[in-house]
């Protein structure tokens, strides 16, 4: 997996800075002082810079950089305007002003004695992160294609280092994990012990948000369901607790519904569990993903144009994934159970078709009007397996469930549908605190009655009118009553069209930071 850029923390040593060769970046308070130590001529060029009119008009957390600044030997010198009754966000941001200009140097980071340096730092290692590991290009000064290091560091599972499907033994092997030089900060601050205590969990949430990005990003070719599965099964080394169910299980526990999205598919549909038991005996936070790996449709089949991107329909059981790898690497005080349904949902002469009817694991029966309407089909069955085996204490299922919330709300909020206010006003809460947007959206019976079967208990698509909202009263269906459930539909948010504040062009892997947060303040032991 991509693991996140190096970060040491040190005091300031203003001998190093004119010598430095690579990179130097400088938190500034609008108005404030330069940090000591800076060449003359260095600390001329700077507050020049700072004094222009582009340098006027930064927005706390934007930045002007200055490529090869007198006086010193580093490559650029990037002046971060931030002020100390800056908010997280803009510290964030003006951390990630910094991470998005690592290349594969070394970095030094003038922080000061700025009071969110740990929110700078984690900015940089959020807005760091890059997915190249597939790419080759021209090594530098000679013809031949090689890799080109990236600047985190790799590490490659045994399955997960060579692209290949169930038809191709052949396929060109990924790039060994680099042996040049990558990216490092060092993070110069005042108390670094103590900063870098502070920034602890930090490293564990940034590895979290990897994790569920390099899941999101990964081709359907190499991340199958079994390949899915062993990585979170290597996750026992951080000390989950996690559970394979195979197709037989799954069929024992009547999960039909999750079955026949994926008979289609060679790849074997499977349900994972993992457990995280930090707490006391209290019952679990139960958490649920959506895991397609890949989505065609089915049989239902989309159209060509944009289905590259359907190794995204994973992306809500990458993010329960990602919360669980966070949990676990900070050793948090709760007691959290993460379930995903991994299937591949592909047309084939074994497909589910239009007009056939299953039976969920909770018995209900299901009409299946459009099989590219199949992940409600898939949660149904693992929400109603989580609330029957743990008896948890509220239920939260993510997913890239609906093109409409993407009408809906664009690529800026993920939907929010809840049976419970005080969940959902703890989920927007805790969002917001992390500066990942969401929006809660309506239920009701008028929307409940849009689902009803001519036939069969429901039927998994109401149509074009409120689609995010009739997919969300499909799942309530699969809700006990009493047992408080939020549904997050993460379908504008996971993989958005354009790079965000935090993270370059691709998976963001939101809801982790969310997610990780609503544990913190509402599930741990205190």
């Amino acid at each position: 997996m991509t693991h996140p850029v190096e970060i040491t923390f040190t005091e300031t040593a203003a001998d190093r800075l004119a010598g430095h060769q690579g990179r130097v970046a400088m938190i500034v308070a609008p108005g404030g002082d330069l940090p000591p130590g800076l060449p003359d001529a260095t600390r001329q060029a700077a507050w020049r810079a700072m004094d222009s009119r582009a340098g006027k008009a930064l927005k706390p957390g934007a930045a002007l950089e200055l490529a090869f600044p007198a006086g010193m030997e580093a490559d650029a010198l990037t002046l971060v305007a931030l002020p100390d009754d800056a908010t997280v966000d803009q510290a964030r941001k003006a951390g990630a002003a910094i991470g998005a200009k690592l290349g594969k140097t070394h970095t030094l980071v003038l922080a000061g004695a700025h009071p969110l340096a740990n929110e700078v730092a984690l900015g940089i290692a959020l807005r760091g992160y890059d997915f190249s590991v597939y790419q080759t290009k021209p090594v530098e000064g000679d013809g031949d294609a090689g890799a080109d290091p990236i600047p985190q560091s790799i590490t490659h599972e045994p399955d997960t280092a060579v692209l290949a499907d169930a038809q191709a033994d052949s396929a060109p092997e990924a790039p060994a994990e680099p042996v040049s030089e990558k990216a490092r900060v060092t993070f110069m601050a005042e108390g670094p012990e103590a900063l870098a205590k502070s920034a602890q969990d930090a490293a564990a949430v940034a590895e979290g948000v990897f994790f569920t990005r390099d899941l999101v990003n990964e081709p359907a070719n190499v991340l199958t369901t079994s390949d899915f599965a062993d990585r979170l099964k290597a996750m026992e080394e951080i000390g989950l607790t996690v559970e394979v169910l195979e197709e037989d299980q799954l069929a024992e526990l009547g999960m039909r519904a999750l079955l026949g999205v994926g008979q289609g598919s060679e790849s074997p549909s499977k349900v994972v569990v993992m457990h995280w038991n930090g707490g006391g005996d209290e019952a679990p936070l139960a958490l649920v993903g959506k895991g397609v790996v890949f989505d065609t449709g089915g049989i239902s089949i989309k159209p060509a144009a944009g289905m590259e991107e359907m190794t995204m329909d994973m992306g809500g059981a990458g993010v329960v994934a990602g919360v669980m790898r966070t949990l676990a690497l900070r050793r948090a005080k709760a007691n959290v159970v993460g379930l995903v349904g991994l299937v591949e949902n592909m047309p084939d002469g074994r497909a589910q078709r239009p007009g056939d009817i299953v039976r969920s694991m909770k018995g209900d029966t299901i009409e299946v009007i459009n099989t590219d309407a199949e992940g409600r089909l898939v949660l149904a069955d693992v929400l109603w397996y989580a609330q029957t085996r743990f008896n948890p204490s509220a239920v939260i299922d993510l997913a890239t469930l609906t093109g409409a919330v993407i009408i809906a709300l664009g690529h800026d909020n993920a939907g929010v549908f809840a049976n419970d206010d005080a969940l959902a006003d703890s989920i927007l809460a805790a969002a917001k605190a992390e500066g990942e947007g969401a929006w809660r959206l309506p239920l009701g019976q008028p929307y409940d009655t849009l689902i009803k079967s001519r036939l069969a208990d429901m039927k998994n698509t109401g149509g074009r009118a409120a689609g995010s909202i009739t997919a969300a009263q499909f799942l309530q269906r699969f809700i006990r009553k009493g047992t408080p459930w939020a549904h997050i539909d993460i379908a504008g948010v996971a993989l958005p069209p354009a790079a965000t504040d935090l993270a370059p062009k691709g998976a963001t892997g939101w809801g982790v930071m969310t997610l990780d947060r609503l544990v913190r303040d509402g599930y741990e032991a205190k």
